[in-house]
């Protein structure tokens, strides 16, 4: 049983790294964790928590390192971050009382738009020494990082996608959309990360060794982003949303 229990606990870790690595990026890390927390054999709602608790430290992680090295713009992030942690908080109070898998194919056309959009925009996304937003970017970026922080809470797939897309809409390239997006992401996991610890949600013994898989790979990823900057960022950001597609349209069409 001992032997068991530690290669349940290095495959969290180890799944948790390859999770994060890929989230700090670009997003899309929850196709690989959720998943390693079903095999353990949690309910579902538990595995949702659980994971928001490992995603959570990840995401912490990834924000820290981007915010050392220069690329989040802390000016709009003291603007956005609590937005984001407010709307996760009332998705999360939302969710537990309407089912959110009617948002399914919505998520998937917009996935396809976004996918559509950057391979056709070719030179889109280039790196920036620095980013003028207009006023009705801005106030159109609160409003939907308020609307993604709450969706993050309800349902969450694609979350770190639809929120680097909405940074690179705003005029920031790859690599500052990426970091701002992970303060961003960092907000919605946190205030999720408490209200389902609060209504008892998380199996501590699988969120602890995945999330310190985790706080390593997000950040590695962000380390690989700053140094290998647009070059790195889009293509991985392209192929997850593709992935993501992929997935949301199995389950879409299995649970029909």
């Amino acid at each position: 049983m001992e032997a068991l229990d530690f290669t349940i606990m290095a495959a969290m870790a180890g799944m948790g790294f390859i999770a994060a690595f890929i989230d700090s990026v670009v997003g899309g890390g929850g196709l690989i964790s959720v998943p390693t927390l079903m095999w353990a054999g949690l309910p579902m709602l538990n595995v949702l928590g659980t994971n928001k608790i490992a995603s959570c430290m990840g995401a912490c992680a990834g924000f820290l390192t981007y915010l050392r090295s220069g690329t989040i713009d802390k000016k709009i992030m003291r603007v956005m971050f609590p937005l984001s942690f407010v709307g996760s908080i009332i998705g999360v109070l939302v969710v537990r009382q309407i089912p959110p898998d009617f948002l399914r194919p919505l998520v998937v056309v917009m996935l396809i738009v976004i996918a559509i959009y950057s391979v056709a925009k070719k030179n889109w996304g280039a790196d920036k020494k620095s980013v003028r937003i207009s006023h009705k970017n801005y106030l159109l970026g609160l409003i939907l990082i308020f609307v993604l922080g709450f969706y993050d809470g309800f349902f969450g797939p694609g979350t770190g996608s639809f929120m680097l897309f909405l940074y690179l809409m705003m005029g920031y390239g790859f690599l500052g959309a990426a970091a701002n997006a992970r303060a961003a992401n960092f907000a919605s996991n946190l205030a999720a990360a408490i209200i389902f610890t609060g209504f008892g949600l998380v199996n501590f013994s699988y969120a602890i060794p995945m999330g310190l898989g985790m706080i390593l790979g997000a950040a590695c990823g962000a380390k690989m982003a700053i140094t290998k900057g647009a070059a790195y960022v889009k293509p991985l950001f392209i192929g997850m949303t593709v992935i993501l597609i992929g997935k949301q349209l199995i389950e879409l069409f299995t649970n029909h």
